[in-house]
């Protein structure tokens, strides 16, 4: 799991672009737990999926 992921961090699937921006919640060992604007609670396995993480300053 990359060190930049814990709860606060801002992200998207890469795949999924259409889930939109999404807030991580939680992040235990590989799994990751991200609220997408477009797409909800979603439980990711990082172990599978590289989530990109989006710089905040990115957001304003």
């Amino acid at each position: 799991m990359d060190d930049m992921m814990v709860p606060g961090s801002w992200v998207r699937h890469p795949t999924c672009p259409e889930w939109g921006l999404g807030q991580v919640q939680s992040a235990v060992g590989p799994r990751v737990t991200v609220n997408f604007e477009n797409a909800g609670k979603i439980l990711i396995n990082s172990a599978l999926v590289t989530l990109d993480i989006v710089d905040p300053d990115e957001l304003s």
